[in-house]
């Protein structure tokens, strides 16, 4: 079978709270970033944020599987490539990923042990900061991959957040260039401000000589380039990746087609929740490029998702408004 895109990534259960900004300052949680925490760590701050909010929403989670959820929404084919336990949270994420065009490495996903788990607090301003116990998808390694359908694939998609683990890094390293090899275009996003903070290095490891499609945002752009200027991080981005897209929030994207920058106008929006905003951007631009579309016209599908994404809590949106997008962008 032909693919869209191959995914690979962390699966993740979101469980979503609604808090406020001195919550964060009172357990020295860093705004608007993802942080790796362990399993007790995690455990006593649900039970404090369950006491004080009550949970908003649980859903599937993971970069890489919330775009390729919305490609199958979309109407695309994608695989995904991923590492659950037996247990009920890996019961929950799989039934929330679906059977909507995404086949599985399902003969080796399943393993003992606990799930990966997020933490997602939004505050006033819908800025979202995780928490996220990785459980059995830290040790995500070659045998959770499927050749054959990283092969049948347009693109390779490899999510970001994959880079803090050894076991991952070298897969995904090895995933790219075994696509590379075989003539698949690779794309990647950068997933998270902190994975340039403080895992730079080995996101150059993983991006090595570069990338046909990269996607981040403004501040990411930023973190990596080592410029605060936009034009000079454009620049830059060129280097490591042959085209792009740079989100910038309220002000729209920025496209790199390989030969011109395209400016995308932004959606103005009641904003509720950001997570899974990128995700969303990924996931409409990169089903419009493997469907027909032209860059302008999938940036325009991708602002348009991920504006409608964010008036809501959830960075995944219900089937049927896939194909409302589709007619509106």
């Amino acid at each position: 079978m032909k693919y869209d895109v191959y995914g690979i990534g962390n699966a993740l259960v979101d469980k979503e709270f609604e808090i406020e900004d001195d919550f964060l300052e009172e357990f020295s949680i860093e705004k608007g970033m993802m942080t790796l925490v362990d399993r007790e760590q995690q455990d006593q701050l649900l039970s404090e944020l369950t006491r004080r909010y009550g949970v908003k929403t649980r859903s599937g989670g993971g970069s890489a599987a919330n775009t390729l959820y919305a490609i199958s929404q979309f109407g695309g084919s994608a695989f995904y490539s991923c590492r659950v336990a037996n247990d009920e949270t890996g019961d929950f994420f799989l039934q929330q990923l679906g059977d909507h065009n995404i086949r599985t490495n399902k003969n080796s996903q399943r393993v003992e042990g606990v799930s990966g788990r997020c933490i997602v607090m939004v505050t006033p301003d819908a800025e979202r900061t995780m928490h996220t116990y990785l459980g059995v998808s830290n040790n995500i390694s070659i045998p959770e991959m499927d050749f054959e359908a990283a092969l049948n694939c347009e693109y390779m998609y490899l999510e970001g957040y994959l880079v803090t683990s050894d076991t991952a890094r070298s897969a995904i390293i090895e995933m790219k260039d075994f696509a590379k090899s075989n003539g698949v275009k690779t794309a990647m996003t950068f997933s998270d401000p902190s994975m340039l903070g403080y895992f730079k290095d080995n996101v150059n490891e993983v991006l090595g000589d570069g990338v046909d499609l990269l996607f981040c945002n403004l501040q990411e752009a930023q973190l990596w380039s080592g410029e605060a200027d936009l034009d000079k991080a454009v620049e830059a981005l060129k280097t490591i990746a042959k085209q792009f897209a740079v989100t910038t929030g309220a002000n729209g994207s920025l496209l790199w087609d390989g030969e011109q920058l395209l400016t995308i106008a932004p959606r103005r929006v009641p904003v509720v929740d950001t997570n899974g905003a990128g995700d969303m951007y990924s996931g409409a631009f990169l089903y419009g490029i493997t469907n027909g579309m032209g860059f302008e016209e999938a940036g325009a599908l991708a602002s348009v998702a991920s504006a409608t994404v964010v008036t809501q809590y959830g960075p995944r949106l219900d089937p049927k408004a896939h194909k409302q997008l589709l007619s509106l962008s």
